[in-house]
């Protein structure tokens, strides 16, 4: 066993990077439909508005679920173990909700999320052995 769960940290690490990712496109895709202009067509200014307004509330949420994720994988890399099983906990919690809000980040953020959260709940630090006591030999 390694001192850090450097495999849980790096997977969440990328799950709440691509979760951050899909928000930010949600933001520009919002941005690219408030700025055609839906003329001559009864009723589709606000539909577009709608629309508007929705892509912001899910890149927002997001934004928020990506950025809780990287908290997540930071804790998981600290190596202390009731920081790596909250960090853990955080990573596949939001990466479950992600799946709802964003896609799960490409729905690979999501997968890796998932793997990244498992594997840092099932990492156990190592034990250290105990070097003897000055004075004392071992026979």
């Amino acid at each position: 066993m390694s001192d850090k769960p450097t495999a849980a940290f790096v997977l969440s690490l990328i799950s709440g990077i691509l979760v951050l990712l899909t928000a930010l496109i949600m933001f520009v895709a919002a941005s690219l439909l408030n700025l055609t202009e839906f003329t001559g067509v009864p009723g589709m200014p606000y539909f577009s508005e709608l629309i508007t307004t929705w892509l912001v509330i899910i890149g927002v949420v997001g934004l928020i679920f990506g950025a809780l994720i990287i908290v997540g994988a930071v804790m998981i890399y600290s190596g202390e173990p009731g920081k790596v099983r909250t960090g853990s906990i955080l990573v596949l919690i939001f990466s479950i909700l992600s799946l709802f809000t964003v896609g799960g980040g490409f729905f690979v953020g999501f997968i890796l999320g998932l793997i990244g959260g498992i594997l840092g709940l099932t990492w156990k630090p190592s034990i250290k052995q105990e070097s003897p006591a000055p004075g004392f030999q071992q026979v």
